[in-house]
């Protein structure tokens, strides 16, 4: 098992924490895109195709492969059973010592989160907290630079699949985490991811309609 770093949006952190966030799509970045061949879904891995050096199956994942090369990428974030902490905007807004009769010494850091003003507090270590300390001002830290203690969200990676972007399917657009209004209408579900993207992405990205990552999790903590 693996351990990597994921950075969500405040929308999607919520979704994350109301449990509605269970899939994420991240585009392939592809290493060329030779015109004698295409780029094409494949699997990698599974009880008849891979093994680890110690023997054990590798988990089946998707994978992406191009025909005229042979060319074969796997996924950057992850395959099945590897873990994904959440890197979200915070704030770390206290830091403290204290130690009790009963209690061992300990040093603490207070987080603040951004995406729902949620509240945490973590054991640090002494050489870390001297760092902190050492700022005059910390304020809001984006999502990009938060270190593995301050994260709240653990997720473990599910599945993996190669797709192309418009290929998401209504059911699909619910699991990464839209709003759920009105989405019992055909359609409905699927627009509104159509629009969570191109906020994000530009409106170029969903036209190119790319090969993606499609990423299932489960959330652990």
């Amino acid at each position: 098992m693996k351990e990597r770093p994921i950075l969500f949006s405040g929308p999607m952190v919520r979704a994350l924490l109301d449990g509605s966030k269970t899939q994420t799509r991240r585009v392939v970045k592809l290493p060329h895109n030779n015109r004698l061949g295409v780029w094409e879904p494949t699997t990698f891995g599974g009880p008849n195709d891979g093994h680890t050096a110690e023997g054990d199956t590798v988990p089946l994942q998707g994978a992406i492969w191009h025909t005229r090369t042979g060319d074969s990428l796997m996924c950057p974030h992850g395959q099945p059973g590897d873990r994904l902490y959440v890197r979200e905007t915070h704030e770390v807004n206290r830091i403290g010592f204290e130690e009790g009769p009963n209690t061992p010494a300990r040093h603490y850091a207070g987080v603040k989160y951004q995406a729902d003003d949620g509240r945490a507090e973590f054991s640090i270590s002494q050489a870390l907290y001297r760092n902190l300390d050492s700022k005059e001002s910390r304020g809001w830290t984006p999502s990009i630079h938060m270190p593995r203690w301050a994260s709240r969200i653990t997720l473990e990676v599910t599945g993996v699949r190669v797709e192309r972007l418009h290929d998401i399917t209504d059911a699909d657009a619910l699991a990464e985490g839209v709003d759920r209004t009105n989405t019992s209408i055909p359609g409905y579900a699927r627009e509104r991811f159509v629009r969570l993207w191109t906020s994000i992405n530009g409106n170029e990205s969903w036209t190119a309609d790319p090969w993606v990552w499609v990423v299932e999790f489960k959330r652990v903590t």
